[in-house]
């Protein structure tokens, strides 16, 4: 099915103890880049989910944002480092002893930290919080195995309903890209019906101005009749309105195909433009170069929808 390149899928679950969140989005890209984010702690996951994205997905610029937050109660332990702050509070107080002896007065740090002297030093929560190393942080042993199975079972339902908003977009598209088709078809199908009579048209052009010229004398007939030849020869569109009549079916049969088709898209619409612009410049004919017109204009219609469709 036809999918457009751009969509949205979200997921949430709550899995062995975790609440789960799995977000992907994308936007237009000539090939897939994926991009994951998600906590350091889990960024051996990132692989997998990558290799997940691509089994449904082959282009587009797709970003996978993962959070995983603990319900069950399970807290990192966190305990004081007794050692740390004891060696933090006996730095100071031989700091306080020096800065009393130089300055010759009396320093007091006071709060109820006393040294065998009697003299104290202060410690609050707030300095502990800002020294280095005075909280010793444990985390629960988690389950590798079990956070893997959780995460890509959430991660597969969100590319569901990512994949699920990239069809839905995709059979507008399709829709779209149909009815330009027919458009063209038309367009074509006018083309078809005044090009056999150009020639003719040519050829009676050239009788009359050669009238005008020469008045009364004698006009070649069989010359006019070669240049006639030639010019229908040179202004002939049947080849290009042929393969066009190909392209456009070609193109309705890829966008009824199951797979990625939007490289090939784009390059059939290349060829589509390359065979009306060969139609405009054989064609000298103010209805035609009209419909030239128009027919360019639906392609590039074309163009800037396939550029939407992976």
């Amino acid at each position: 099915m036809l999918k457009s390149m751009t969509g949205y899928g979200r997921a949430q679950a709550q899995l062995g103890g975790r609440d789960i969140l799995v977000e992907i989005k994308s936007v237009n890209s000539r090939f897939l880049e994926p991009n994951v984010r998600i906590a350091r702690s889990y960024t051996y996951l990132e692989e997998e989910l990558k290799a997940l994205l691509k089994t449904r997905v082959s282009r587009g610029k797709t970003e996978i944002a993962v959070t995983v937050t603990l319900v069950d109660g399970k807290r990192a332990d966190i305990r004081v480092n007794d050692e740390i702050v004891r060696g933090y509070l006996e730095a100071m107080r031989d700091y306080s002893g020096r800065l009393e002896q130089e300055s010759g007065g009396i320093l007091s740090m006071n709060d109820g930290y006393g040294n065998s002297d009697g003299s104290c030093v202060h410690m609050n929560w707030a300095d502990m919080l800002g020294m280095p190393d005075v909280f010793r942080i444990e985390k629960p042993q988690e389950d590798e195995e079990e956070i893997r199975s959780s995460v890509l079972a959430v991660a597969g339902q969100a590319l569901d309903n990512f994949v699920a908003m990239r069809e839905t977009e995709g059979v507008k598209l399709r829709a779209d890209v149909e009815q330009r088709l027919d458009m063209i078809a038309a367009l074509l199908s006018k083309v078809e019906e005044e090009a056999p009579a150009l020639t003719e048209k040519y050829r009676e052009r050239l009788y009359s101005r050669l009238s005008e010229l020469l008045g009364s004398t004698q006009i070649d007939e069989q010359r006019i009749l070669t240049e006639a030849a030639i010019f229908s020869e040179k202004t002939a569109v049947d080849e290009e309105t042929v393969r066009l009549r190909s392209h456009l079916e070609q193109m309705r049969t890829m966008l009824a195909e199951p797979e990625s088709v939007g490289r090939k898209l784009d390059f059939l619409v290349q060829e589509m433009n390359r065979e009306v612009n060969t139609i405009g410049s054989k064609v000298q004919d103010v209805r035609v170069t009209g419909y030239v017109v128009d027919m360019k204009a639906e392609i590039e219609k074309i163009r800037e929808q396939i550029q939407n469709i992976e």
